[in-house]
């Protein structure tokens, strides 16, 4: 018993035909082609459909959509798949009617547009409806889902695996695929392609085995470094779409600042533009190897400059796999923050300067180094509004006044936030979950002694859920960022957490 899809035959790397397909993969979820003309689509597609064979377009059309409509039911990509295999099946065979691409994609757009439309739901669709012809096929191929901000696939048990594949291994596959490729659709395709059949692979193989346990855990062991990286790529990936490059800088910069506080922001500011750079040629790329390559490259370039200066780094540097040394260094935790005098302000010429946006973010430095376990979604808030600052006060008719101002206000209000998140999440960091509840119980009935227990027990669970979800290094940006005000206090909000 095994998959009918030859593309997880056991161990098999990527065909040099499949590498160059995964380019072309996305012509029918993005249509980008669309505007050279339906020749060159139908041609492109069938190229495609004939490298691949249909079971393995099947499969990578499911990938691609799972990704692209990341909210959607198995069901609804379920029915968007088989219309798109069936129209390449048929539009391409070598009989076919030269019209025939064009109008079965025209019959997929009214389907689409349809009221009972089997395809995923977008509220962007009416508007799209709205339109007609070519520009209505263009509307509804942008069309995409907003990634899930919390991952929704669990991998079952081993038993559980062999159950639901001995009973149908196809649907068993299909909604395998569909399940991982909507919950971690930012990591880049090919690394999505190489999980998901590696894991496929094992299925297949261990469920069969007459040793199953021992079967697993060889795979597992042998997959771990992709598995790792494939849910790694999809959380910075995540944040490098949510937060942009600059942004994304800033807050590789505060990761490194936190786990080596030590170091000069000459040290570290190199390393996160450095990692930055890697994220941005890599989380787009249908290169197989982008993402391992440059990152290894990456982490020599951090490990050669900070090994030195910290026995933890150095430690996660010991390896001669590179990959597995950046997770180490990836979870390390919070280090102690050094005792430092008080962080120095730039001078508002140097805030509005040509070098403003590096000064600002200097001082975002010194502030993280003093605060080394404030989470990265507050950090996010007090740059976003620095920027915002910076934007409003340097072309204010007396710029200095405006930023005197916001000085003032957050000279009071700054500070007791910053060790408010910094206690917050260095509590949960340091003792286990129930400790960490225990401590926030007590910490509230210090600070609200007429409170009612059941309150209480709400106002702990609230905190604690925050902490698990947006204290760690992997926290979900968007999702943690709507987070912060409620639970961290609302003077961010009012534009004025600066510097300082």
């Amino acid at each position: 018993m095994g998959f009918p899809a030859p593309l997880f035959g056991k161990r098999r790397e990527t065909s040099p035909d499949m590498k160059a397909a995964l380019a072309l993969l996305l012509l029918f979820a993005a249509a980008r082609a669309e505007h050279r003309g339906k020749a060159y689509v139908r041609d492109k597609v069938c190229q495609e459909f004939r490298t691949l064979g249909k079971e393995d377009f099947r499969t990578l059309t499911i990938i691609a959509n799972s990704r692209k409509f990341s909210n959607a039911t198995f069901e609804e990509i379920s029915h968007l798949v088989r219309e798109i295999v069936s129209l390449a099946e048929t539009c391409c065979a070598e009989d076919a009617d030269p019209s025939c691409y064009d109008a079965g994609s025209s019959a997929l757009s009214a389907k689409s547009c349809g009221r009972d439309s089997p395809f995923p739901a977008h509220p962007g669709t009416a508007g799209c409806c709205a339109q007609e012809g070519l520009e209505q096929k263009l509307c509804l191929a942008a069309l995409r889902h907003p990634p899930q901000q919390l991952p929704r696939y669990l991998q079952p048990s081993n038993e559980e695996l062999c159950q639901a594949f001995k009973k149908d291994p196809k649907d068993f596959a299909d909604r395998f695929l569909h399940e991982y490729a909507s919950s971690y659709g930012q990591a880049p395709l090919p690394m999505l392609l190489g999980s998901t059949r590696t894991f496929l692979s094992m299925v297949s193989t261990c469920c069969i085995s007459p040793a199953p346990t021992a079967c697993f855990l060889k795979e597992k062991l042998e997959r771990k470094t992709l598995s790792l990286l494939t849910l790694m790529s999809n959380q910075v990936c995540s944040r490098f779409m949510a937060y942009g490059k600059d942004k994304v800088t800033f807050s590789y910069l505060a990761s490194l600042a936190q786990k080596v506080p030590g170091a000069s922001f000459e040290d570290l500011f190199p390393l996160a533009e450095d990692a930055a750079e890697v994220f941005s040629q890599c989380c787009d790329s249908v290169a197989e190897d982008c993402m391992q390559k440059k990152l290894s490259e990456h982490t020599a370039k951090a490990c050669g400059a900070l090994s030195a200066q910290d026995r933890r780094f150095a430690y996660c540097c010991k390896g001669k796999n590179l990959m597995q040394n950046y997770f180490c260094i990836l979870v390390l935790p919070p280090a102690p923050a050094p005792k430092l005098p008080e962080a120095q302000k730039p001078t508002n010429e140097q805030v509005c300067g040509e070098e403003g946006a590096h000064h600002a973010k200097r001082y975002l430095f010194e502030l993280v180094r003093r605060h080394t376990s404030v989470p990265d979604a507050f950090l996010g808030k007090l740059y976003d509004t620095s920027e915002k600052v910076r934007g409003e006060c340097c072309s204010a008719e007396d710029a200095s006044a405006c930023l005197d101002s916001k000085r003032q206000r957050m000279g009071e209000e700054l500070p007791p936030l910053l060790e408010k998140a910094n206690q917050l999440c260095g509590q949960y960091t340091e003792l286990n979950f129930l400790d960490f509840k225990k401590r926030l119980r007590e910490s509230l009935m210090q600070t609200m002694p007429e409170a009612s227990p059941e309150l209480l027990g709400r106002l702990v669970e609230q905190r604690a859920n925050f902490a698990s979800t947006c204290c760690p290094p992997n926290a979900p940006p968007l999702y943690c960022a709507s987070k912060v005000s409620s639970e961290l206090g609302e003077a961010c909000d009012g534009g004025s957490c600066l510097l300082g």
